[in-house]
């Protein structure tokens, strides 16, 4: 792609009721192992992000955000279920769970974090970064490198 190409990725959720696509980069894949995300997934959670100045909704119409903890939200479509997105409040970035995406994008997996939150009946084994917390943090206080 050269250098005066725009990058358009599109997504949508698994009944396309929300629809959304991203006009730039994408972020490498994070691989979340907290507990937050655990509930929200019945597993651990893979995260692109991207810059939210580039991201645009298209159709939002069962598109619902939950305030998960006192820094993020989440983002699922209330009539399929699927989940979508997340966002920190204090961040110009939006977290966009790649299987909604379409065409599948090579996307290169970069990390885990929350490491410490990993439950028994898995294991990670690959040789990726694994950060206990968000990266360089070192406590649960720090759950979204927010600093206090």
């Amino acid at each position: 792609m050269s250098m005066n190409e725009e990058q358009i990725y599109s997504g949508s959720c698994a009944c396309g009721n929300v629809i959304f696509n991203v006009n730039g980069e994408l972020s490498g894949i994070t691989y979340c192992h907290c507990t937050q995300c655990q509930k929200a997934s019945g597993h651990y959670v893979a995260s692109t992000s991207a810059n939210i100045a580039d991201f645009e909704l298209l159709s939002d119409s069962s598109l619902r955000w939950y305030q998960s903890s006192k820094n993020a939200k989440r983002g699922f479509c209330s009539n399929c279920g699927s989940n979508l997105f997340w966002k920190l409040s204090v961040e110009d970035e939006i977290g966009i769970w790649p299987g909604s995406l379409d065409n599948s994008p090579k996307l290169k997996s970069i990390e885990h974090i929350f490491c410490s939150s990993i439950p028994s009946h898995y294991e990670i084994k690959d040789d990726l970064p694994k950060h206990e917390f968000f990266p360089g943090y070192e406590n649960e206080s720090d759950i979204y490198g927010i600093k206090k």
